[in-house]
Formats: structure tokens, sequence, C-alpha cells
């Protein structure tokens, strides 16, 4: 900030002076002295309240306002500043460090084009000058930072927005309006600690600013905290009444906290037709709440789950946990879908990821059974081989197996190929085998449990001596 590192000692030219207003120059000029030996010290306050002394015994001085225009810059009071540096060429327009202050307190505000045209004076009055070259330069680079991230923007490449606003700030740190672009950006990538922090910071210079406070709600709806969110919106709109964006949001937030407090009454009156519709309208209102529309899926989900359209709770969930993936209660959801779908490794998978992020004793137990499920699906299913249920009774195994032995009985394709007769034998080897597990109560009983079936001497190997005699019995 060289146009603030020096204070001038020059006195503006003024008309010949009566005896006592020479009084009052020198006394002016005392504290202007005074002013300067503070500044050098850095103690800006001080600097500041001599230099104010100075203005008031001699207000048409140019040098002074501008002394005091680069203290109120170094207390980082730009707008302050900015006036003091206006009156300072308003007296002076030939003053070269008054053009070169107004125009850096033009741009530290965020104002390039305004701070061009101060930098553009100063030029014209010194056309060597390396400061005023170098910060036009830079207010020229700031206009074109705004014209891309207005480009981005629209264009939803919030990121490219952030680098934009970040290289802008360089040269204005106390534009509000690129701050809270960027704290609305970041808030759109879902950085909402980051976005709060931009906002809380404004807030506590100026707690109306309307902009701040719309983008304080809107952390709040993302993070699907509505009726707060709500609170900041509508604050917003009291303080500008014609904020377009603060007044989509708050409608928005009020829809969605409607439709998902309807659906969710549906729900629990048993209602899952009506809940899945009303879920389905509360996804379609806002695509960029990203957490709350994780919810919505995940609670279509559970109503599909409950509709026994166990493929669309899937698809459901998947795009929950799409939107979200530390969304546990998705993951479980999905997995429970899984083993009712008997899609075992794929529970497995999603009982796994959610034990590594809560390790408590029911994920475990769930990812067990789980593993059970998936353990015992790579075994022959013995049900599936007598062609019955899981729940069949004693009487419908034993009639099973007898269809089946005497359909894969070998004297039954005594005629047939040898490739077709040894296909058949393995066929009723594999008859008995079931039968040989699923008639026994305890061996069924480990069987269904998914114990080892091996253990204990149970003979896993296919041979049928015991279930053909017991078929010879039939016959």
């Amino acid at each position: 900030m060289a146009a603030a590192a020096e204070c001038d000692v020059v006195m503006a030219a003024t008309e010949p002076a009566l005896p006592d207003e020479e009084g009052a120059k020198r006394e002016a000029e005392s504290f202007k002295e005074q002013g300067n030996a503070y500044y050098a010290k850095k103690d800006y306050n001080e600097a500041y309240n001599y230099y104010t002394k100075a203005i008031d015994m001699c207000p048409k001085n140019a040098s002074y306002y501008g002394n005091r225009a680069a203290t109120l810059m170094m207390l980082g009071k730009f707008r302050e500043a900015l006036g003091d540096a206006q009156q300072s060429v308003r007296l002076d327009d030939s003053f070269v460090r008054g053009h070169l202050r107004e125009g850096k307190c033009h741009l530290s505000l965020g104002n390039a084009m305004a701070a061009c045209r101060s930098f553009q004076r100063a030029l014209e009055l010194d056309h060597k000058n390396a400061q005023a070259q170098q910060e036009f330069k830079n207010a020229n680079a700031v206009i074109e930072y705004e014209k891309i991230a207005e480009t981005d923007f629209e264009k939803r490449d919030f990121r490219k927005v952030v680098f934009c606003m970040d290289r802008a700030l360089e040269f204005a740190p106390a534009c509000h309006r690129f701050k809270i672009l960027k704290a609305e950006c970041l808030a759109m990538l879902g950085r909402y600690p980051e976005a709060q922090s931009v906002a809380s910071d404004i807030l506590r210079m100026d707690s109306t600013n309307a902009d701040a406070l719309y983008v304080r709600g809107l952390c709040l709806y993302y993070e699907d905290c509505i009726e707060k969110a709500v609170q900041f919106f509508v604050q917003a709109l009291r303080m500008a009444p014609d904020h377009e964006k603060a007044c989509v949001a708050c409608r928005n937030a009020k829809a969605l906290k409607a439709k998902k407090e309807d659906g969710n009454r549906a729900f629990k009156e048993g209602n899952y037709k009506l809940a899945y519709e009303l879920y389905t309208e509360a996804l379609g209102i806002d695509p960029n709440n990203i957490k709350t529309n994780a919810k919505l899926y995940c609670n279509r989900g559970t109503v599909n789950s409950k509709l026994r359209k166990l493929d669309d709770a899937i698809e459901d969930c998947t795009n929950a946990v799409k939107l979200d993936d530390t969304y546990i209660k998705a993951y479980l959801r999905r997995a429970q879908c899984y083993m009712d779908t008997e899609q075992y490794e794929e529970a497995v998978r999603d009982y796994e990821k959610v034990y590594q992020t809560e390790k408590t004793k029911e994920h475990k137990q769930l990812l067990k059974n789980a593993q059970l499920e998936l353990k015992k699906s790579k075994r022959k299913d013995y049900y599936k081989i007598l062609g019955v249920d899981k729940n069949a009774s004693e009487d419908e195994i034993k009639k099973a197996y007898r269809k089946r032995a005497l359909m894969h009985h070998p004297d039954r394709h005594s005629g047939a190929s040898a490739e077709v007769q040894k296909e058949e034998e393995k066929k009723f080897k594999e008859v008995g085998e079931a039968f040989t597990i699923l008639s026994d109560p305890k061996k069924k009983t480990r069987y269904d449990s998914g114990q080892d079936l091996d253990e204990e001497g149970m003979n896993m190997g296919g041979e049928a001596s015991g279930p053909g005699n017991f078929f010879f019995q039939f016959g």
C-alpha cells in the first residue's frame, strides 16, 4: 500500500493569509507533524486524531485529508478513507497521491472501474508513476476476474468462481460483494463451514447485510436445518424485500419442509402409496439440496421396501448414498434389501462399509449374518435340488424326493447316451444327498444355520445308498 505508506508534508496552495489565519495554519501544521510522528510509529488511531485536529484548524488543505485517508486505509476503514481521498482531490485535482488513494480505496472496496479512472487521472498527472501503473493493471485484473466469475457462475462451475474471487480479493480485501459470491459458491460446493465463516465475518461488521443473511440461511438450508434457514431468509427479506435469491430459497425451504413432513405423516399412517407420491414431489423441489434429497431418497426407498418393490428401493438408496456417501441409514436400508433379494455379496459390502464407519455390536452382528448368508448361498442349494420351499414340511420333502429320484433314476435313462446317463446319475446323487440332509432334523438344522456340514462326520460326498434304500421302500 505504497500510497498509504507515506504522509504528505506539503501544504496546498492557498491565498495570502491574514495574521490570525497564519496562527491557525502553524497550529494545523503542528498537528499534522504530530500525526506524521504517530503514523511513523504505526499508532494509526492517534495519527487519525491529530490529522483530524489539523483538518479542523485548516479544512481546505488537501494534504491533511490525504494523510487522514492514508491512516484510515491502514486501519482498514476504506469507505471512510474514500471520502477523505475524494475530498483531497476536490480541493486539489493535481494531488497525485490523492488520486492514488482514491483509486486504492475504490479497488479495495471492489469498484474496479472507478479505481481505473482514479489511476488513469494519476497517470495523466505523472505518466511515469510506477505505483499508478501497477495499480491500474491490478484494477483491470479484478475486472477480468469478475467477468470470468460471472460466466462460470452461470455455468455452475462454482470451483472456478471461488478461484476467481480469491484472486480478486487479493486486490479488493474489503469487498463484501466478492466475499458473498465466494461464500455462496462454497455453500453450493457443500463447503458449509467455510461459507458460514465468510458470511459470519460480514455480519459481525454489518448485521443488516441481506446478502450475508441469505448465505447464512443457504448453508443451514443445505445442511437440512430448514426451519433455522427460513428464519435467516425471512430476516434477509426484511432488510431487502426485493432480494430475489432469498425469496426463492425461502419459498423452496418452506415447500420442502411441508412435503417432507406430509410424506412422513403418510408413512406413519401406513399410507405408503401417498407417502411415495409426496416424497417424489419433494425431490422435484430443489435438486441442489443434496443432504435433504439424500434423506428423501432413503425415505422413498423405505416406502418401496414396504411395498415390496425391492429393486426400486435399492435404486433409491443408491441415489441417496451417491448424494451423501456418509449416510449410514441409506447403506443399512439398501443392505437389507440386498438380503431380501438374496444379493448377499452386495449386502456384505454395504454392511462392511457401515461397520467401518460405526463399529457397534448391532452393525457387527448384521455383517456377520450377511457373511453367513453369503457362505450358505455358495453351497449346494438342497431345497432347490428337491424343488421345495425352505419352509417345506417333512412330508413335502419326502414327496419331492420321491418325485425327483424317480425322474433322475439311472434305470430310466439306461437307453440314453453316455453323456446323458452321466448327467442324470449326477443329479440322482445330488437328490439323494439333499434328502440325506433335509430328512434328518439335526442335519437340516445345521444346514439351515449355515454350520459346516462336514463336521461331526456328516456325509457331503453324494453317496446315495441311504436315500436310495428309502426310494425303493416307496416303490
